[in-house]
């Protein structure tokens, strides 16, 4: 859950994913738009999940922003119809490479107060919840709320006239006009940024922009996604389903925890839970850098070097090299031990300007094995870092050897280091873009030491309630199960963002809550991808990895099953790797439920049916 660039990177990934639907069923002609005249809602003022009543169908024009009113803080911006084959564009040029509606479709953009009042150049300053509403035609609707989740910040263009917004996900327009599915976004109240909105201008918590990004903004989105679907259509939906990765799969799960009424499944990919501990603990690598190494970060070909050598030391299989780690917690590698890549002036054989010293070899495995309250960290063959539980002075987990770390070590702006000055209530800790009327960020983040950073983690998990509790870690899931609900959750195991322990520590809390994992596996399966990362791609430092991917279409396809035919994803499922000129020939593995692993029994150490799991 990195800031800018790795967003937008994430974001062309996932579009790739669903962009070739959309192409597939552009052209298509279905019925108009909506269906009937318009009337006026008899709705109460505080609904329920597909409670509110309708004499009559909205139609799909500016008449909807008088005849839908589910409640006193909710008003409608925007109403546009797109025919099948229009631009997705509301101001400015199409290009050749703006999508296309691929059968008719209603946007709706509301808004949900009723905000939080201060200065108009104050980004904690708002008006309400933006939520992007997108109605398939009524022939074409498939009876399904697919909702989808955001990504760092959650901020977003759902409350402005001129754009519409994409999630990470898939592209709301297409979830609308291929599958069939009411989409929906949220700005979760605030516009695209960083973590400024989160400081009001004197200094002190933003209470409100703290719940609306948590939690309300996300519960306000699938109650009126409910009630406008039913107004539209003059139905309820049968189902509804929440589809988000990082930040989303963060938010997913605080639905699961929270309002286990919104929705009856949920895709949870990478979440971004126990978010004070993660965020601080992505300064970790950085501090490491400040501490240790006088500030001078590892070269990219130093990281290579090491990362390449882990991989090695780590991936045989059947006696050749897999390219990348099957279960990185068995890896002990020790940079500090091995000649061929200490220099020589270290004891060690690699003359070469990727070579490590010492004190960089030691710095390696302290950004692999996470925080710790004191900046010591143990031998790698005593514990690496990864275990299902944290080791004695351990905070937070690491990365996995291998993973592709260049960009977490190197970077020294982002998402994480504002946080950590929200959790110390100091802006100047942030990075240089956060602006406040009491300060800007100054990078003194670069001075915490590492007690001060355990005692900023500490400060965070202290305020939590004031936080409205985001770092969504509860692991009572007890009335999402019992209304009937599924989770789905992929993790790569060489996340290079979110490190995987994290999620699979949550997932073992989960299961000692509620009866063990075989009890849990009923309603809530966690799978975890070797080698891959922070959504579906290599994560490691190997370029000719490859590792198997799951696609989100196949994700979601699957929870749709189990949620509508009771059919449960298999303990085992085979993947296959993306075809590239690189890699013309796909590979297959196995993708095994936690807490099962592949193990390699026999055969070609590229195709699925060489594992198990075990």
């Amino acid at each position: 859950m990195q800031d800018t660039n790795q967003e937008i990177s994430v974001r062309k990934t996932w579009n790739r994913i669903w962009g070739p639907l959309a192409a597939l069923a552009a052209g298509l002609a279905v019925a108009a738009c909506g269906g009937g005249s318009s009337g006026l809602l008899g709705a109460p003022a505080a609904p329920g999940p597909g409670t509110v009543a309708s004499p009559a169908n909205l139609s799909c024009d500016d008449s909807m922003k008088t005849n839908f009113k589910p409640d006193a803080n909710t008003s409608v911006l925007l109403v546009k119809l797109f025919k099948t084959g229009d631009p997705i564009l509301l101001s400015g040029t199409a290009t050749a490479t703006t999508p296309v509606a691929a059968n008719d479709m209603c946007l709706v953009k509301l808004l949900v107060g009723p905000g939080h009042p201060g200065p108009l150049d104050a980004p904690s300053t708002t008006s309400g919840i933006g939520i992007e509403v997108w109605l398939p035609s009524t022939a074409n609707w498939n009876k399904r709320l697919h909702l989808l989740g955001g990504a760092g910040a959650a901020g977003g263009v759902q409350a402005t006239l001129t754009g519409v917004a994409f999630a990470p996900s898939a592209a709301p327009w297409s979830v609308a006009g291929v599958e069939g599915a009411v989409a929906a976004t949220t700005d979760t109240g605030h516009s695209a940024g960083n973590s400024n909105f989160l400081m009001n201008p004197d200094g002190t918590i933003n209470t409100v922009g703290w719940n609306e990004f948590s939690e309300r903004g996300i519960h306000e989105m699938a109650v009126k996604s409910k009630a406008l679907a039913q107004a539209y259509y003059g139905t309820s939906a049968k189902y509804t389903y929440w589809h988000g990765g990082s930040t989303g799969g963060r938010q997913g799960m605080k639905q699961a925890q929270l309002y286990p009424e919104d929705f009856d499944g949920i895709i949870a990919t990478s979440p971004a839970i126990n978010w004070v501990k993660f965020t601080a603990s992505q300064i970790w690598p950085q501090l490491v850098i400040q501490r240790d190494l006088a500030g001078v970060p590892l070269t990219a070909s130093q990281w290579t070097a090491v990362s390449t050598a882990a991989i090695n030391a780590c991936d045989v299989v059947g006696g050749q090299h897999l390219g990348y780690l099957l279960d990185p917690s068995k890896c002990t590698y020790d940079p500090s031990t091995d000649a061929q890549v200490l220099c020589t002036s270290a004891g060690g054989t690699n003359a070469t300007a990727s070579c490590l010293t010492q004190v960089q070899a030691v710095a390696v495995n302290k950004m692999w094995y996470g925080p710790t309250t004191d900046g010591s960290v143990p031998l790698p063959s005593v514990d690496n870092g990864l275990g299902s539980t944290l080791g004695a002075n351990q905070i937070w987990f690491g990365w996995p050897r291998g993973s592709n770390l260049t960009t977490t070590s190197v970077s020294t702006s982002g998402l994480h280091f504002d946080q950590i000055a929200l959790f110390l209530q100091d802006p100047s800790r942030a990075g240089s873009t956060f602006v406040n009327a009491t300060g800007n960020g100054l990078n003194r983040w670069k001075d915490l030491s590492y007690a001060d950073l355990y005692y900023g983690i500490n400060r965070g998990l202290a305020l939590e309630s004031q936080f409205s509790r985001i770092s969504t870690d509860n692991p009572d899931l007890t009335k999402f199960r019992a209304r009937g609900g599924k989770i789905i959750t992929v993790v790569g195991t060489s996340d290079q963002v979110i490190p995987h322990a994290g999620v699979v520590n949550y997932y073992t809390r989960v299961a000692a809550q509620m009866g063990g994992v075989a009890e849990v596996q009923k309603f809530y399966k966690l799978y975890t991808l070797p080698g891959v990362g922070h959504f579906p791609a290599n994560g490691t430092v190997n370029p000719a990895a490859n590792p198997p991917l799951y696609p989100e279409d196949i994700n979601y396809q699957s929870l749709t099953d189990w949620v509508e035919k009771g059919i449960a994803p298999a303990d085992k499922i085979v993947i296959s790797s993306p075809v590239t000129p690189a890699n013309p020939a796909a590979t297959t593995g196995a993708m095994c439920a936690y807490p099962k692993m592949p193990a390699y029994s026999s055969g070609d150490i590229k195709v699925a049916a060489s594992y198990t799991c075990s």
